[in-house]
């Protein structure tokens, strides 16, 4: 069972189209195009999406005009029920409406018969006109056609979905936001409120929720609260080969397997979507499992995201659940499974045997910042909450000078904490996802850099000015792995890991495969 409102994205997701360099700021007067669907929820009696409310109050409490365009309201006054629409028309008049409409130029007419199909296709490109004529900075949308269309018309960073706008408003507003209020732990299902309107929609759509889930009273959970208010919440659990799979056509095939059970995250702008991904992964790693699979309806904008969402990470449509209709995705966890290295997150974790490997340092004061899970032994948890977006996203940035840039998708970074001989140690490994190099100017590494990095706004634009004649690159990577037993300086010496103690690398070291098989056997203990 499987809901959520935030396309977990996570896990994972890089937003490098929905991040605009728009900077934020209260009390302007930005005006921001809401879609019809984002109406309807918004308006609609019955909660359907739990991110609506997050992002009206974002809304308002930074000024934003909101604005509906006359064509949602032609859509609204098409409803059948007369009650209906005498609702909606009463509501709507808290938005603002356009009143004249921009022109249509070539290039809207022309991307609009490249892509449209139906009417509704085509009001959805009078939207996106009123965003590239200027007449509104951005629009918000769920509609995933929308999306494809904005990225035709070269306006991806400022055409949102909800969750993306959300991120970016708290990366943009930090003084706005109580980062001490939200971090995941685990909890039993019973020290859990049943009652909390979070559990609303899976008591729709599956019958005997509550029965089921007082059943889980002594089962693990991982929860997250956002003041004071339960926001995400994943169930997770192990099936051997002798699981009964009857009620999924085609069959699955005997195998260890981990079921995603329950799951669901309301947007906040945290990313706890790709930290609960993480938790998934890592689980199957520890249980050894074979493949990981989720049932889930396809029916509501939230659904569709996670679908979306867990496709990028590798899960792939296997068949569906007889007994409710539910679709299942599945995802290969063999780990001799062959890599793609340019689509490094199908296969995460897993790394290539074909991958290069390259060392390099990190600063102690931005690592485990970073990289929560990684902590030091002489750092305090409760200093490192997994509550900003930097922490809890799997896809995160590594910001470099380095003379060397020539890394390639795939390839396997092993992050060295700079301390020296005792204090030294590789702790971490990453996954190249791409490089981006040749940044034409601050406010582009701002936006590449912002909520994947542990720096400030003004933290980026001191790096980017240090040395006016040598530019710094980004390295995008997914964050894969952290060593148990980590080896220090010493050790990386005297096993000719790294030559001696003042060759301690000052950008991306090559090491051999062999050496990082080392370093990966000394971390287990062999």
């Amino acid at each position: 069972m499987v809901k959520i409102d935030e396309e977990v994205g996570m896990i994972g997701i890089w937003l490098l189209c929905a991040c605009c360099d728009i900077q934020l700021k209260i009390n302007q007067q930005m005006k921001v195009l809401l879609d019809t669907n984002i109406i309807i929820h918004r308006e609609t009696p019955k909660i359907v999406n739990a991110d609506i409310g997050i992002l009206f109050n974002w809304l308002d409490k930074l000024n934003y005009k909101k604005y509906i365009h006359p064509l949602t309201v032609e859509e609204l006054n098409r409803n059948k029920d007369q009650k209906t629409v005498e609702t909606f028309n009463i509501k709507i008049q808290s938005y603002n409406q356009i009143v004249n409409l921009a022109p249509e130029g070539e290039l809207i007419k022309h991307v609009s018969l490249q892509v449209d199909i139906t009417e509704n296709d085509k009001n959805d490109t009078k939207l996106l006109n009123e965003v590239l004529c200027d007449r509104v900075e951005i629009l918000i949308s769920e509609d995933k056609k929308i999306h494809i269309k904005a990225e035709l018309l070269g306006i991806a960073d400022r055409v949102f979905k909800i969750d993306q706008f959300l991120e970016m408003v708290v990366a943009n507003n930090p003084t706005l936001v109580d980062y001490k209020v939200l971090s995941v732990k685990k909890e039993y299902f019973a020290k859990v409120d049943l009652q909390n309107t979070f559990f609303d929609s899976f008591r729709e759509d599956y019958q005997g929720f509550d029965k089921w889930f007082n059943k889980k009273a002594d089962e693990i959970s991982y929860i997250c609260y956002s003041n004071n208010m339960l926001s995400a919440f994943l169930y997770i659990k192990t099936e051997d080969e002798k699981e009964n799979y009857s009620d999924i056509e085609p069959a699955f095939k005997p195998k260890k397997r981990l079921k995603i059970g329950t799951f669901k995250v309301t947007s906040n702008g945290f990313k706890i979507g790709e930290r609960f991904l993480k938790i998934i992964f890592d689980n199957a790693l520890q249980s050894k499992v074979d493949e990981i699979y989720v049932t889930i309806f396809e029916r509501s904008p939230e659904q569709v995201r996670l679908i979306n969402l867990l496709e990028e990470w590798g899960f792939e449509r296997f068949g569906f659940k007889k007994s409710t209709g539910e679709i299942v995705l599945s995802k290969n966890f063999d780990r001799n499974q062959k890599i793609n290295l340019a689509t490094p997150k199908k296969c995460f974790p897993f790394i290539s045997q074909e991958s290069k490997v390259y060392i390099v340092p990190i600063y102690p004061e931005y690592h485990t910042d970073l990289f929560p899970d990684s902590i030091l032994r002489n750092e305090s948890p409760m200093d490192f909450i997994e509550n900003k977006p930097h922490r809890n996203a799997l896809s995160k940035v590594y910001i470099s000078r380095s003379h060397f840039k020539l890394l390639h998708s795939g390839d396997i970074i092993v992050f060295y904490v700079t301390g020296g001989k005792f204090k030294g140690v590789v702790t971490t490994v990453g996954i190249v996802e791409n490089v981006i190099s040749n940044i034409p100017n601050l406010e582009t590494f701002i936006t590449l850099c912002k909520k994947r990095s542990v720096f400030t706004d003004d933290e980026l634009r001191k790096h980017w000015n240090f040395y006016p004649g040598l530019k710094p690159f980004v390295v995008k990577f997914i964050y894969s792995y952290t060593f148990r037993k980590r080896p220090n300086l010493e050790w990386l010496v005297e096993n000719q890991i790294i030559k001696d103690y003042e060759s301690v690398p000052r950008g991306f070291a090559e090491i051999t495969r062999d050496n990082f098989r080392k370093i990966a056997q000394y971390s287990i203990g062999r």
